[in-house]
């Protein structure tokens, strides 16, 4: 079933616009079907906070379980906003004194921007321990993308990431399944893609010493998903299954940017395994335009975005969407029986 559209968040009728199904809540009511409640702590900066938002409101909308889907966004008020970020999310955020009080079903919780050398030095370090605590017993089942699966297995079994020496890890790779039997990988393809952009790794060693178990990985990328010990409490996501199809490019023009400002002193790779021969082509003669333009002191060219897009493959969102849905039925499938999850390691 679709997610409702239970307040004016615009994400929702965007998300129509782009051809998703979303049910007023009007035709909600009408309907008696189960309800599902997820919430959503985006912690991400304010240029990414809506695309995300997105992102993961679309893999929910697409599961094809029996159940209406309404989605509750949440956030940190300790991180650092824009005034119109902030004005964004006091109209269209519930607090999390609301969440406690509505109760959920499910929680996704979004990575994050850090600054700090340290997680537990960052703004979100307490409120997300604070989120936690609650979500353990009263949450059927927590999904954690990147930077919170790092805070999370910090903060829960002091397994510290480590920065990688070969660099940033960014592009798309390939994965394998690990754990074929394990239901949150019911139907899903053996082998398949995973989009990634990260320093910094949690390695399988460590997760496995916690006594995590690790159901999907990559020769190239490590591990990128795992569940904690109950096998479903808690999920964990060390890439970007979410991503969309130019989340990467967004990233590579930004980090183009940052160059031509001299904010940071190499001109940015390519995202591994992003582009095809045609797509690095085009990168290529723009990458020279940039650097001529540089050095002569002109204004930088204007990113060829809609030369680029279209030449982008996703190799992803079919098995994102899978796993998720899988996801979403065990959590109908434990809270039909309204007992608490089994409980997590304490914090």
């Amino acid at each position: 079933m679709p997610l409702v559209a239970h307040h004016p968040l615009p994400a929702f009728e965007k998300l129509r616009q782009r051809g998703e199904k979303v049910l007023s809540l009007d035709d909600a009511l009408r309907q008696d079907i189960r309800e599902l409640h997820v919430g959503l702590l985006n912690m991400m900066p304010d240029a990414a906070l809506t695309a995300t938002e997105m992102q993961f409101m679309r893999l929910v909308g697409s599961c094809n379980q029996i159940a209406q889907f309404f989605v509750h966004p949440f956030t940190i008020p300790a991180l650092p906003r824009g005034a119109e970020s902030q004005a964004y999310i006091d109209h269209y955020y519930k607090s999390f004194d609301d969440i406690r009080a509505m109760g959920l079903d499910a929680l996704i919780v979004t990575g994050a921007n850090v600054s700090n050398p340290s997680l537990d030095q960052e703004p979100f370090w307490e409120p997300l321990r604070e989120v936690m605590e609650w979500a353990d017993g009263h949450v059927t089942s927590v999904l954690c993308s990147c930077l919170a699966t790092h805070a999370l297995v910090k903060q829960l079994y002091h397994i510290e990431r480590e920065l990688r020496p070969a660099g940033k890890l960014w592009g798309v790779y390939s994965h394998h399944v690990v754990h074929k039997e394990h239901p949150l990988l019911r139907d899903i393809n053996t082998r398949f893609d995973v989009p990634h952009s990260r320093f910094n790794a949690v390695h399988r060693e460590s997760l496995e010493q916690a006594g995590l178990t690790i159901l999907i990985e990559s020769e190239e990328a490590g591990v990128h998903m795992a569940v904690s010990p109950d096998q479903f409490g808690i999920v964990y996501f060390q890439g970007h299954p979410e991503y969309d199809t130019n989340s990467l490019l967004k990233e590579y023009k930004r980090e183009v940017k940052r160059f031509f400002a001299d904010e940071r002193d190499d001109y940015p790779p390519y995202p591994e395994h992003y582009f095809n021969d045609d797509a690095a082509a085009i990168a290529a003669r723009f990458q020279q335009a940039v650097l001529t333009a540089k050095q002569a002191g002109k204004a930088m060219p204007a990113f060829p975005e809609e030369h680029l897009e279209p030449l982008l493959d996703n190799t992803w969102r079919d098995t994102a969407k899978g796993i998720v849905n899988n996801w979403l039925g065990m959590v109908y499938e434990h809270t039909d029986f309204n007992g608490p999850r089994p409980q997590s390691p304490s914090i």
